[in-house]
């Protein structure tokens, strides 16, 4: 699953950005984890639901 992850996250965010500084790249990268995978991008694991509406299915 790891792996899995971080060719997401490759493909949808680090190959489509040019970082000018590597602070520029930890935000970046930071608020794709906080503010899009982790709450709204739909997941198989989860029936392809994003998280929070598996959560509020679930609730």
């Amino acid at each position: 699953m790891v792996e899995t992850f971080f060719k997401t996250l490759k493909s949808e965010l680090v190959w489509r950005t040019v970082f000018q500084t590597r602070a520029q790249a930890k935000q970046a990268i930071g608020r794709y984890i906080d503010g899009f995978y982790n709450p709204v991008r739909r997941h198989s694991k989860l029936d392809y639901v994003s998280p929070v509406q598996f959560e509020r299915l679930a609730g």
